[in-house]
């Protein structure tokens, strides 16, 4: 059998396997899981409200004794009244917490307790009635005493079974704790065993595969590498000039169009120089490209440095250049940006060991004076640059006729 067959025929089972480990350990789950869950039930559902229903008697029979107890001290009937309307809604919550629980069934041990209850009930109604009828014949003395010799005696003893009957739950509850407990032990070991076992096939099905996969793995991230390059590329030559590495012309529109929303939302101004350099073409012709390209990468650096952070520039193609100066005051801050930039540009520039003159037009238009949206602000730009071209070039940029 060729390797390669048998190493797939290997994987192959060693897959089937794992999947039928797999899906036992979660059928094994779901059955424990659905044993814990209907034993947690019975705890919560069952013990829990028995226990609540005989918090509520025991309540309501305390009540039911405290409320004869005031009416045989009250004197005012009115106050008696309301005490003995007291007493017969402890009474009701009395008979209607005992129906409760024994609609929900008992154990023959729970019966017995159950029934010694019901006799002591029968036997505490008796003597509250009887309290009740000296009350009402005015015999307050006789009925103190019978309150205090025989009902509260006989309703202490009816608390005690109630409380022995509550901690029978209890005593249940934590059996039933103890049983989903062991559940989850059992549960516990055996989907680890399985867990192991399923890891292990695993550790082996990737130990074999593991040769194979890394050699793809290396090719497909060289690959990921090289797009993943690529795409900057494209991304750069499509918003960058290669040259001077400045934002382009799409890239500018975009920041130009996104400050003149700011400022249209926030009513602030926006300023726009275009820088167009003078006698570029002789540069070209006289001493080269490769020196005409040296000087437009340093007036991109010098055009740099001469504006704030927050401001832009970008070359728009040839020797055009356009700054985006955001949140100006007005005329004056674009004035005295312009009068920066031409003493960068003035300064001392050597190039193949050539002295190169540079010299620039700038012209000015402000948002929201000079235009209302990009097309009309580098339009008025412009225009006010070629005004200044045209005028006289040995004071233009001292003069700077924007207006």
């Amino acid at each position: 059998m060729p390797p390669q067959r048998a190493l797939l025929l290997t994987t192959g089972t060693a897959f089937v396997v794992l999947i039928a480990l797999i899906c036992g350990l979660t059928l094994n789950g779901l059955l424990q899981l659905q044993t814990l869950g209907s034993q947690f039930r019975t705890v919560v559902e069952r013990h829990n409200r028995k226990i609540d229903l005989i918090t509520q008697t025991q309540v309501a029979a305390h009540l039911r004794t405290d409320s004869l107890f005031r009416m045989a001290l009250a004197n005012d009937p009115f106050e008696r009244d309301a005490y003995f309307q007291e007493f017969n809604r402890a009474g009701f919550l009395v008979g209607s917490g005992r129906n409760a629980l024994r609609q929900m069934g008992f154990s023959a041990a729970e019966q017995r307790s159950f029934d010694t209850q019901t006799r002591l009930v029968n036997d505490i109604e008796s003597i509250q009635e009887q309290v009740v009828d000296l009350l009402n014949a005015e015999r307050s003395a006789d009925a103190h005493r019978i309150l205090v010799q025989e009902a509260i005696p006989i309703q202490e003893a009816f608390n005690q079974q109630l409380a022995d009957m509550r901690n029978i739950y209890l005593q249940d509850n934590l059996a039933a704790q103890r049983q989903a407990q062991q559940t989850y032990q059992r549960t516990f070991l055996f989907t680890l065993a399985f867990g192991i076992a399923a890891i292990a096939l695993a550790l082996l099905i990737a130990w074999r595969t593991l040769g194979n996969m890394r050699l793809k793995s290396m090719q497909i991230n060289e690959q990921m590498v090289e797009l993943e390059c690529s795409r900057a590329a494209l991304r750069e030559e499509a918003t960058h000039d290669p040259l001077t590495g400045l934002a382009n012309r799409r890239l500018f529109y975009d920041r130009l169009q996104q400050a003149v929303r700011h400022a249209h939302r926030y009513g602030g101004k926006v300023g726009i120089l275009y820088v167009d350099l003078d006698r570029f073409k002789e540069i070209n012709d006289r001493y080269g490209h490769h020196v005409g390209d040296a000087v437009l990468t340093e007036v991109a650096k010098r055009l740099t440095t001469s504006i704030r952070g927050s401001d832009s520039v970008a070359r728009l193609g040839g020797d055009e250049f356009v700054m985006l100066l955001e949140a100006v005051q007005g005329r004056q801050d674009c004035l005295a940006a312009a009068h920066k930039i031409e003493q960068a540009l003035n300064a001392d520039t050597r190039f193949y060991g050539l002295d190169v003159e540079i010299a620039a037009s700038i012209g000015q238009a402000l948002y929201p004076d000079d235009g209302t949206d990009e097309d009309a602000l580098i339009r008025a730009a412009d225009a006010a640059m070629y005004r200044v071209k045209s005028g006289c070039e040995s004071a233009q940029q001292h003069r700077l006729p924007f207006q």
